[in-house]
């Protein structure tokens, strides 16, 4: 596949993720609605399987427009094709102004996306290093350790003191290590400090670091979508949550992982997000939460984003989609019209040749000039002989392709006419035509 047509289906399947990345968000939004007062597993759950369908729908779209033959990736794109009109094509609209863009549109995504994946490499790397370093504290090692063993956790789970980090991260997987900051060592009691570990051991417990990660990928692949960004969110909060309860649960003690997230507020560690860190959520609802479990009634004004969400949907869908089906070039006229000598013109005097247009052959858009987005107007010169059939054409007016020139010669070879008469007699005569190829 050629790099145009390879362009053209990614940045087809970017733009259409508009739409329907913005109506996965309503369906997820609902959902957790209804969901509001059910488990935090069970929020997660949903909202994970909103984010890989973020992923999966566009990634399946562009699979099937690659794999598809002319017709097939043009009904798979939704790209509106049409080849009209006699005397001029009609304008494209929007979806054949971004046609005529998807270069710069597929462009500006990739140089962002590969910002992104920077960003991400250098965070997984500086975690990586500080993951590496030997400042450990072997009485707090020894405590977590058995913090691990009596939660269930068979492999052995690492602790660094960092200085430069503002609150304590989960990182790894094979290799689980909890970097914690150096000031809460020395700033927080061991008791409070302990509850935040047991929160940390939970991530570590679920895998949440493998989860993150994938978010990660997600956001940089689909960063311009908004509704990716406040799914992502919404599965690092229920995350958040998951991990209190589990913390809380082997405490035995809500109330002091309660304190010991209010004393990370008080020293106002809350405010750092490193990239890879399996953290999230507003630190004081956390906190209510754990004092104050409850039911949470119905919101209403939350369904306003929703709302904008669902508006954003109809409006991509419908700028998006084509203006009729895709069809392929045509000679169109409102009826059989006369085809006479005069070099610029289909229509003159009854002695000319008439096209029996039931017998033109629909013209295929050139799959190479699809993809590329390639436009312009075809005019013919043919010659029509006494048995009404395409003697010979020539290019009066190229389109500037060479593709769409040979495929109208070949549209009109395979009309049909009655031949031109002159005092009664058929004679050979040539006349024009004009194949306008256009998106509309």
């Amino acid at each position: 596949m050629s790099a145009a047509a390879l362009v053209t289906a990614v940045g087809w399947a970017l733009l259409h993720f508009v739409w329907q990345g913005a109506l996965v968000g309503c369906v997820t939004a609902l959902a957790l609605t209804a969901l509001r007062n059910a488990s935090p597993e069970r929020r997660y759950a949903l909202a994970c399987a909103g984010l890989l369908a973020c992923l999966a729908w566009p990634l399946a779209s562009l699979l099937l427009s690659l794999q598809a033959g002319p017709d097939g990736a043009r009904a798979g794109l939704d790209l509106p094709g049409r080849v009209a009109g006699v005397a001029q094509g009609a304008a494209g609209g929007l979806p054949a102004w971004l046609q005529g863009h998807l270069a710069w549109i597929v462009g500006l995504w990739a140089a962002c996306a590969c910002a992104l994946a920077l960003r991400m490499a250098l965070g997984l790397l500086w975690i990586g290093r500080a993951g590496d370093v030997d400042s450990v504290d072997p009485a707090w090692q020894a405590r977590l350790s058995r913090m691990a063993g009596r939660c269930g956790l068979g492999r052995e789970v690492r602790l660094r003191i960092v200085d430069d980090l503002s609150s304590p991260i989960t990182a790894g997987w094979w290799r689980p290590v909890v970097l914690v900051p150096a000031a809460l060592v020395s700033g927080m009691s061991p008791t409070l400090l302990e509850a935040l570990l047991a929160h940390e051991l939970g991530h570590v417990k679920r895998h949440d670091y493998l989860v993150n990660l994938l978010q990660n990928v997600i956001e940089t692949l689909l960063f311009y979508h908004p509704a990716v960004w406040w799914i992502s969110g919404r599965i690092r909060l229920e995350r958040e949550q998951i991990a209190d309860d589990f913390a809380a649960r082997h405490l035995g003690e809500p109330r002091r992982l309660a304190l010991a997230l209010s004393e990370l507020e008080r020293l106002q560690f809350s405010g750092h997000h490193l990239a890879q860190a399996a953290n999230g959520g507003d630190l004081m609802a956390r906190i209510r939460r754990l004092l104050r479990p409850g039911t949470q009634a119905l919101d209403w004004t939350a369904s306003l984003p929703v709302l904008g969400l669902a508006l954003a949907c109809a409006f991509s869908a419908l700028a998006l989609r084509p203006a009729s089906a895709p069809v392929s070039g045509s000679i169109f006229a409102p009826a059989p019209a006369a085809a006479t000598t005069h070099p610029d013109t289909l229509h003159g005097a009854s002695e000319g040749p008439i096209a029996d247009f039931s017998t033109c052959a629909k013209p295929e858009y050139p799959h190479a000039d699809l993809q590329a987005g390639h436009q312009g107007t075809v005019t013919l010169a043919f010659l029509v002989g006494i048995d009404g059939r395409v003697a010979a054409s020539k290019i009066s007016r190229s389109s500037g392709y060479a593709s769409l020139d040979e495929a109208s010669r070949s549209a009109i070879a395979q009309c049909t006419f009655k031949p031109g008469m002159v005092q009664g007699r058929a004679v050979a005569q040539w006349a024009n035509v004009q194949y306008v190829w256009t998106f509309e």
